[in-house]
């Protein structure tokens, strides 16, 4: 396993597995990576002949008042999972080495962009679909990993991948939690050991919804009123969005008539997590 910082060295090694007649998988993350990263890996690592890692803060996602420079970073860490892991290649740039001077194109979307993370975060998918689109047109995987805790996130690459006929296969792979149902995010490590507890709220609350989902009711408001009052009676915590959408269109419904799925965002002291189950899994 090797690590590169630049694009010409990812495109050299992948020609080279290529010639090979090799099949290689693409797992984009932010590094510091743990166990939901480490799924990613498998899953890859099973599918493909070899795998790139990308390990990359990505600037052009982060609103002006988000957590950038504070983004947890540590490559000896995620250079060693992602050795444990089958993972065979580690791309990670400097930003200007994906921006260079005078950059100015961007794939952006409308529609799916719209609601949940989209309406709170406006510049972020934009970014997501930005660097994916350079990460794609630079390692050319077989195959391309992505969690479904971010289910937004992969909706919205689906779409474009559909959108702009790229031909890559896109998997997604399930919620990986920590033994008290919290889901994994590197966002995790802000939270002090009191956040830490009152963060279980956003599992908790999931959990009650897909319950009332397995139960039978239909009616998205009361399943979510059930949901946020939930989260509402735990003093750290502050809702951004608890929602029910659309798989396919990821706007708000109002009955369980399609597929669905519930997400929601959290704040819990200054830290935004996020969690989500689909309605077909339940």
């Amino acid at each position: 396993m090797k690590i590169v910082k630049t694009i010409d060295e990812v495109r050299r090694q992948v020609k080279e597995w290529r010639a090979q007649g090799l099949t290689v998988g693409l797992v984009p993350t932010m590094g510091y990576l743990h166990e939901g990263h480490a799924s990613l890996i498998d899953a890859s690592h099973r599918d493909n002949d070899r795998t790139v890692v990308s390990d990359f803060v990505n600037p052009m996602q982060f609103g002006p008042t988000e957590d950038l420079e504070s983004y947890p970073r540590d490559i000896e860490h995620d250079a060693k999972l992602v050795e444990e892991h089958g993972g065979d290649l580690i791309f990670n740039p400097e930003p200007e080495e994906m921006y260079h001077e005078g950059f100015s194109s961007f794939v952006d979307m409308t529609v799916l962009t719209q609601e949940l993370c989209g309406l709170s975060r406006p510049v972020h998918f934009r970014g997501v679909c930005t660097v994916v689109s350079k990460l794609f047109n630079i390692v050319k995987p077989d195959r391309a990993y992505f969690g479904k805790k971010d289910a937004q996130q992969l909706a919205v690459i689906r779409h474009m991948v559909d959108d702009l006929n790229m031909d890559i296969e896109i998997i997604g792979c399930p919620i990986v939690r920590e033994s008290d149902g919290l889901a994994k995010s590197s966002r995790n490590t802000y939270l002090s050991e009191a956040e830490r507890k009152a963060a279980l709220v956003l599992s908790q609350a999931i959990f009650l919804g897909k319950d009332m989902v397995k139960n039978g009711e239909k009616n998205c408001s009361v399943i979510i009123d059930a949901m946020k009052k939930h989260i509402e009676a735990e003093p750290l915590a502050r809702i951004d969005y608890v929602k029910i959408v659309d798989c396919a269109t990821m706007q708000q419904i109002g009955a369980l008539d399609r597929p669905a799925l519930c997400a929601i965002a959290v704040y819990i002291g200054k830290t935004r997590l996020i969690d989500n189950f689909f309605t077909e899994d339940v």
